[in-house]
């Protein structure tokens, strides 16, 4: 059955910058998600952005708990950041808390989800886009459920959310009025109705993304400030002890 896209969708914008956030807010969204680094799919955000998106705008703002781009499967080390960052986050004042862990098989990691969940608590948890890298999302909508999270993002488990349309509708099925299911990835103004009809969902998100040019007239070319990124979210950077260790030895050397 079709449905009609009205004014009772929520719009979520993922945002990186207070002037990010405070576009969002007078261009109609009801709500932020509050990253860094959007172009990494989101990172936990600074203490800093948080107070400062507070106080630029009067919408809801939940904040990403993320250490690091790439998978979901998290070392130990990772963990205990993403506890603290998350205690810091609901002192800075946020809203709501967006999250997600896997382990190594595909499924949600529940004892860590259950952790951070009532970590977070009382504020509304949101499981991020790694439900859409979970082997089984049936399985994993239901474990959403059991442990108390307000709502999942997805895209269907597919590259955008209009190629993942007939997922994303089985899951607003399955979870009827127990988890609100937002779907986003891909979303603009030529597709959305279609997708609000096709899903029946209530919340989208989007990132809105376009580019500026800087306004540096001075451009040192040549000088790359990062490293290339990698072919997906299994590539994951990491530090070259042995490399370090060769460093330090050949500096050492007589």
């Amino acid at each position: 059955m079709r449905r009609t896209a009205n004014a009772e969708v929520l719009v979520e914008v993922a945002v990186d910058s207070v002037a990010g956030a405070a576009a969002a807010a007078a261009s109609g969204a009801k709500r932020l998600e509050l990253c860094q680094s959007l172009v990494e799919g989101g990172l936990t955000p600074s203490l800093g952005l948080c107070e400062a998106v507070r106080a630029a705008v009067k919408i809801p703002v939940f904040a990403m708990v993320r250490p690091r781009g790439g998978d979901f499967l998290y070392e130990r080390s990772e963990f205990e950041v993403m506890r603290r960052d998350l205690q810091h986050l609901k002192a800075a004042g946020v809203d709501g808390i967006v999250a997600g862990v896997l382990l190594a098989s595909g499924e949600l990691d529940e004892a860590r989800m259950r952790e951070l969940i009532a970590a977070a608590a009382p504020l509304p948890f949101t499981c991020h886009r790694a439900f859409d890298l979970c082997a089984d999302p049936a399985r994993a909508l239901e474990t959403l459920v059991a442990l108390g999270a307000a709502r999942v993002l997805t895209s269907g488990q597919a590259a955008t959310a209009p190629n993942g349309t007939a997922c994303i509708e089985a899951c607003v099925a399955r979870a009827g009025t127990r988890l609100a299911v937002m779907a986003g990835g891909g979303v603009r103004d030529d597709n959305v109705r279609a997708l609000v009809a096709a899903t029946g969902v209530r919340e989208l998100h989007l990132s809105a993304t376009a580019w500026r040019r800087s306004a540096m007239t001075f451009r040192q070319q040549g000088v790359p400030m990062g490293t290339q990124p990698p072919d997906d979210e299994f590539s994951l950077r990491v530090t070259d002890a042995a490399m370090i260790a060769r460093v330090v030895a050949a500096v050492r050397a007589p």
